[in-house]
């Protein structure tokens, strides 16, 4: 689908803030969020937002121009947000965790002109700081009708040791929505109750959070610091009915129940909960099958990237709900599996097409445990590249390679089973190891630093730092981590610094990766017998 024709496919709006408008217009007393005792409807929203999109001009703020958002789920992100979107500027979004180093990088690399955060701040790295959007009487700017415009620059992985600004326009975005709505049955209705818990500046919040909602006028029952006690609470007092989610929430819930020694909370919460599904980080099979078994609810599970708007497959697209699966493409999506060596199956056969039951890989279709490749995706949800020449992006014919490597099972599903990328997921957080080993490395006690993800049941992975230390040096592990700290939000730090008299290198001198996550679950093993020796 041509990306001009992607734009018009919710509802005929060409931009996301037109989403808005549209939902004044037909449902206008309806609920549009719900945030603790605070209640807006799509006409009060509508009206907001033109406020905020005035405000913005007003400042001579002019469409293009880039403003960072780090404000937590609530009724001020989404009048931020939109209002930006609205007057044509470029919504920088971020993470409500990263300390001012953090952001001085996003602002610098985007070139932000003004930041919307927590209120106190004069400012951050000379960009000017206000503590909600602004807000201004008068004429709002039209709602954009370029769907080839920048709507989001997503900071992300890339290929480098820093975050970069993956080109999200209105098309693509749209496009996306689009494709999630196809579903049958779709995750978000209209009527729908949605918890919108995830956080709105990742993409997957944003999409199938407050994009869904905003598409189909629903309701966003907005969260903006989980508590798995009051949300389950939430839940059952507004009978949500569509719960978008990752792995750590629903372990969350399930802890909670265990703790309190019955699921009755548990069930109440998802008692009219119609679509749960999951997605930023693989669903363990036990986990599946507890809140099947106890929360009376089948969670759908998803797969996608921030460069892809960002949702590519699901279970939903196949019908087949099953753990450790993320089923089939979404409708409009392409997906095959590349062979990793950039062998024969390299290029997808250009007669080959779009259906869910086509993926294109000439190796492992319908075997159990068929041969892995990369996952290739093409489809009018793709970012536009890297900000800000549109560098790595989808290659001439449209395709992206992923960096994740699948394999089709039996039914023909797919399956992940690994990452080409270091990139280590924590909670379904993107967190780079040379970002960290920079941090490492600054230390003067430190000589050299290697970062790694290691398996963890409660954050799905953690970050593992092995360091060698300067002669001489007596610096503790509590030390490094509160170093690190200093610089990096609080999932990115290292859960366990494991220090030794050398990293393993290969012959070229580089870090071997493979080798060093044999020494980390070494080390981690040996760490934690040592914790169970009693009197240690």
């Amino acid at each position: 689908m041509p990306l001009d024709q992607a734009a018009t496919v919710v509802g005929g709006v060409r931009s996301l803030s037109a989403l808005v408008r549209r939902a004044a217009t037909t449902a206008g007393g309806s609920p549009a969020l719900v945030a603790g005792a605070r209640r807006v409807t799509w006409a009060e929203l509508d009206d907001l937002v033109d406020r905020s999109a005035a405000g913005f001009a007003a400042r001579g703020l002019t469409s293009g121009e880039r403003v960072a958002v780090q404000l937590p789920n609530g009724v001020d992100w989404v009048v931020a947000v939109m209002g930006a979107l609205r007057a044509g500027l470029v919504v920088v979004p971020v993470n409500t965790a990263y300390t001012d180093p953090e952001i001085a990088h996003l602002l610098a690399d985007s070139g932000a002109r003004l930041l919307v955060g927590p209120p106190g701040r004069g400012e951050v790295a000379g960009v000017p700081v206000l503590g909600a959007a602004p807000t201004a009487d008068g004429p709002a700017p039209a709602d954009p009708e370029d769907p080839a415009a920048l709507a989001l620059l997503a900071y992300t992985s890339g290929t480098t040791g820093r975050p970069r600004g993956a080109m999200l326009t209105h098309g693509a975005l749209l496009a996306n929505q689009q494709q999630c709505l196809a579903l049958e049955p779709p995750p978000v209705r209209a009527g729908d109750r949605v918890l919108v818990v995830l956080p709105l500046f990742h993409a997957y919040g944003f999409t199938s959070g407050w994009g869904l909602v905003a598409a189909t006028a629903a309701c966003a029952v907005l969260v903006d610091t989980f508590e798995p006690v009051a949300t389950l609470r939430l839940m059952a007092e507004e009978e949500v009915t569509a719960v978008p989610g990752a792995p750590p929430m629903y372990s969350a819930w399930l802890a909670a129940a265990d703790a309190a020694g019955s699921d009755a909370d548990l069930r109440r919460g998802f008692a009219a909960v119609r679509t749960a599904s999951c997605g930023a980080a693989p669903m363990p099979a036990e986990l599946f099958g507890a809140m099947r078994e106890r929360a009376a609810v089948t969670v759908w599970e998803g797969y996608g990237l921030t460069e892809a708007g960002p949702v590519l497959a699901s279970t939903l697209a196949t019908g087949r709900p099953k753990p450790q699966c993320i089923g089939g493409p979404l409708p409009g999506v392409e997906l095959r599996l590349r062979d990793t060596a950039g062998g024969p199956a390299a290029g997808p056969d250009p007669g080959d097409l779009v259906r869910e039951d086509v993926f294109g890989d000439p190796f492992g279709a319908g075997e159990e445990d068929g041969e892995a490749g990369e996952i290739c995706a093409r489809g009018p949800n793709l970012f536009s590249g890297y900000w800000p020449d549109g560098a790595d992006g989808p290659d001439a014919d449209g395709w992206l390679t992923t960096g994740d490597i699948a394999y089709r099972d039996a039914d023909g599903d797919l399956r992940l089973v690994d990452r080409r990328r270091d990139l280590v997921i924590v909670s379904g957080f993107n967190v780079y190891p040379g970002e960290v080993e920079r941090v490492l490395d600054e230390h003067p006690g430190v000589a050299e630093s290697a970062v790694i993800g290691l398996p963890d049941a409660r954050t799905g992975e953690a970050v593992h730092a092995v360091v060698v230390l300067v002669p001489g040096s007596e610096v503790t592990e509590a030390e490094l981590r509160e170093h690190a700290g200093r610089s990096l939000a609080r999932f990115k730090v290292p859960a366990a610094v494991h220090v030794v008299p050398e990293l393993p290198h290969s012959l070229a001198g580089k870090v071997s990766r493979a080798r060093l996550r044999e020494l980390g679950l070494e080390l981690a093993a040996a760490a934690a017998a040592d914790d169970e020796v009693p009197g240690d």
